[in-house]
């Protein structure tokens, strides 16, 4: 006795038209498009993180907190290293924080370009209350017009 109705393993089965609704593509073809957004999202994250580095990159404007010292009540001196461009200005912004950590005190930095790549600078900070640390947060290109030193 042979059966009529057999369905081999690899035959998907057919089902009469309008019948049972829209079929759904098959997997495959919705892991390959998952696969190409995730391409897409990993290429424009790195097209991204190289802009990001070209423009705020380390190494050219690098600043190091070397220390901070006489802390009153109204002041910190800060002592910070700034790597420069050769003959390039930079802009740097430090502060001051009290002790529950609440900024106290910022300034803006500006640095003018000097014979030596590394230069030491010194600034005198002042605060609306007594600073228990002082930080530099970062230094930039100089911007046109900053007189913060």
């Amino acid at each position: 006795m042979t059966e009529t109705n057999a369905i081999t393993p690899d035959a998907a089965p057919v089902f009469p038209p309008g019948r049972y609704g829209r079929r759904r593509a098959s997997r495959r073809a919705r892991r390959w498009v998952t696969a190409a957004v995730a391409l897409a999202a990993v290429a424009a994250g790195l097209v991204l993180t190289l802009r990001l580095h070209q423009q705020y990159g380390a190494g050219a404007y690098d600043a190091e907190l070397v220390r901070y010292t006489e802390v009153t009540d109204r002041q910190v001196v800060i002592q910070f290293r700034v790597n420069l461009p050769a003959g390039e200005p930079a802009s740097c912004t430090v502060r001051a924080r009290n002790r529950a950590g609440v900024e106290v005190g910022r300034a803006v930095v500006t640095v003018p370009p000097g014979q030596e790549r590394h230069q030491v600078v010194t600034y005198r900070l002042a605060t609306s209350e007594r600073p228990v640390s002082g930080e530099v947060l970062g230094c930039g290109p100089a911007e046109a017009g900053n007189s913060g030193r």
